[in-house]
């Protein structure tokens, strides 16, 4: 059955009329009814055919508590089961669904038509510990202070509700339902209004590769998890086997709905690969399907970005190209190569990378495993990337895995040195890629970011603390291990924003703003033609030297990852090049008054730890 995209066909929705529409997809029930818990009202649904369950009615009104009664067609114990496709689960993910008009609210963004990808510069953040209070409202007081960093889009970590008011938000178990704890969806919808009016685009991170364990009633309803496949979180989400279409529908429903009625300008979709899908139109080619239908009837534009663990360009090919269609993916092999020059011990997956050498090779191929064997993986890995603008890539050297993955949840900022902090950025705004910071990387922020849930469930949250220990077990003492359950796991990994007034962390916060700004407003760095790159590796000197270029334009960008002073050659046309950041200057925290002089003989000496960006242009 073909999506009418102009308006959310399942769950509960109030049409123009202001009369409730209810459609359920619970192939499992012989009898639905809909229960208004404050009036004890009980009405019973009709069979729509195919598994569905359809009611229109004026007896339910907005912010009304209701849930699902169902009798099962085994003939056991009646059910009572809050909405799959819930907009609001004020109770948590145990309780009642609560009745929430999408449409009510009043937009005032008329004329935002989206940002371009080339344009995006991304700022991933966790409402929960962003600020001091966690939530959407505290996020809206700090738009103006991204504004003035330079970034052009805030990414937010999944929203979806989970249980309690602590957790990454990766275990979510209503797709549909925002966070109660960070404000529900009426917050969201303010804060998205107030981005847009600001000129912030909003990326929201949501998760199609799996559901949460705790508050995941689904079964109870149909067959939307299947046995053919497994995946890192237990069972698979239906999206090839028997009853899967409706499940297809409940996710390609879920993306329109975020694009349309809660105005998200992106959707960066988790761990891809874990998508389990031999349909002939795999489901991610029909939710880009259906987002460009979405696009053109709104006038707006959208954008899918991946997070994928498989180089393979498929995904990010036009349809056309027999792809997937996927606007961007994040490029994990980016970050590996950086960790790796910065001294990052090479164990687990950065085993397969060698610094210099491979960075090298993402500036100019995107992945580096493009068919070569890795070690870690004891396989050949990867292919080549055809074509593909820069823009297709999303780079960093930190977000929320990176950090939060690690027992200790360690920034950078606790692992290398500050002057080693700013090459590191350089690294990702020098790229021809797109470049996303973790939140408080921007001022070196030194709190962690540990991995904290809030479980109720007692076999639960103690299954999730022998795991985390046992992940780190070959690496630390089991003891060192923070407790995900402890609200000080949580509270350690909020931002501290006091930092950013004290002189260290405003000399970094104002390095990065620089970088920002150099990368949106020179010509060069603003090009994201991967044709016009060029890397070459000094690995005895763990050095690179990053060439790029635009018109008669040109940009050398060399960076010493070494802890020792290293002399490189430089082309003898860039004697008269000005130089447009060098990271060893006093006002940068560095050793130098003066930026390094460009010797005439073509030889310079790159500082321990440093960048040198020069220009050139060809009159």
């Amino acid at each position: 059955m073909e999506i009418d995209i102009r308006k959310r066909n399942i769950g509960l929705n109030f049409n123009e009329n202001g009369e409730a529409e209810i459609r359920l997809w619970a192939p499992l029930a012989a009898q639905v009814s809909i229960l208004i818990e404050d009036r004890e009202i009980s009405l019973a649904l009709f069979d729509g055919g195919y598994g569905y369950w359809y009611l229109q009615t004026n007896q339910i009104k907005a912010l009304d508590q209701y849930a699902f009664k169902i009798n099962p067609i085994t003939g056991g114990e009646t059910l009572e089961r809050a909405d799959p496709a819930s907009l609001f689960q004020g109770e948590g993910p145990h309780g009642c669904s609560t009745a929430f008009d999408v449409n009510a609210f009043r937009w005032t963004d008329a004329d935002w038509k989206g940002k371009d990808l080339n344009d995006l510069i991304i700022y991933e953040l966790h409402t929960g510990t962003f600020t001091p209070t966690g939530d959407f409202s505290a996020i809206e007081s700090k738009l103006d202070y991204l504004i003035e960093l330079g970034i052009t889009a805030v990414e937010i970590m999944p929203v979806a509700q989970f249980p309690g008011n602590r957790n990454w938000g990766y275990d979510g178990v209503f797709p549909f339902a925002v966070q109660n704890t960070y404000g529900g969806p009426l917050a969201l919808q303010h804060l998205v209004n107030a981005c847009h009016a600001k000129g912030l685009a909003v990326i929201l991170d949501v998760v199609y590769n799996h559901l949460g364990p705790e508050g995941n009633y689904f079964s109870d309803f149909g067959g939307y998890f299947t046995n053919k496949y497994h995946t890192p979180w237990g069972k698979a989400i239906n999206f090839d086997d028997a009853g899967c279409d409706a499940v297809r529908d409940f996710f390609i429903e879920n993306a329109l709905m975020w694009f349309r009625d809660f105005h998200i300008d992106a959707l960066r979709l988790d761990a891809v690969h874990a998508i389990k899908d031999f349909s002939p139109v795999h489901i991610l080619a029909e939710i880009k399907a259906y987002t460009e239908k979405l696009s053109q009837f709104t006038g707006r534009t959208y954008q899918l970005v991946v997070e994928l663990d498989l180089n393979d360009d498929r995904y990010i090919r036009h349809q056309s190209e027999y792809g997937y269609g996927m606007d961007a993916q994040w490029v994990d092999e980016f970050h590996h190569a950086l960790r790796v020059c910065t001294g990052q011990t090479k164990e687990g997956y950065y085993s397969d990378f060698n610094g210099v050498v491979d960075l090298a090779k993402s500036y100019q191929d995107a992945y580096v495993y493009t068919g070569q064997y890795s070690t870690h993986r004891q396989k050949k890995f990867g292919m080549p990337v055809q074509n593909a603008s820069g823009a297709k890539f999303v780079v960093f050297s930190q977000n929320h895995d990176q950090v939060g993955n690690r027992m200790l949840g360690e920034r950078s900022s606790a692992l290398v040195s500050f002057e080693m902090l700013k090459v590191m950025a350089a690294a990702v705004f020098c790229s021809p890629f797109l470049p996303l910071i973790f939140m408080g990387e921007e001022w070196a922020e030194t709190n962690p970011f540990q991995f904290f849930v809030s479980h109720s469930d007692e076999e639960l949250i103690e299954a999730v603390r022998k795991g985390r220990k046992a992940e780190f077990a070959a690496f630390y003492n089991n003891g060192d291990t923070p407790d995900p359950l402890d609200e000080s796991t949580f509270e350690r990994s909020k931002l501290d924003w006091k930092k950013n007034d004290e002189p260290k962390h405003k000399i970094m916060f104002s390095y990065y703003k620089t970088l920002i700004a150099l990368r949106k407003q020179h010509p060069v760095l603003a090009n994201l033609d991967r044709k016009n790159v060029y890397a070459e590796a000094f690995s005895k000197k763990n050095c690179l030297v990053l060439k790029r270029w635009k018109d008669r334009g040109e940009i050398i960008v060399m960076f010493n990852f070494s802890k020792q002073k290293q002399m490189l050659s430089i082309d003898p046309a860039f004697k008269q090049a000005s130089v447009l950041l060098d990271s060893t200057l006093l006002k940068w925290g560095g050793p130098n008054p003066e930026s390094n002089s460009i010797p005439a003989e073509g030889q310079i000496t790159l500082f321990p730890e440093s960048i040198l960006i020069l220009f050139k242009t060809d009159v």
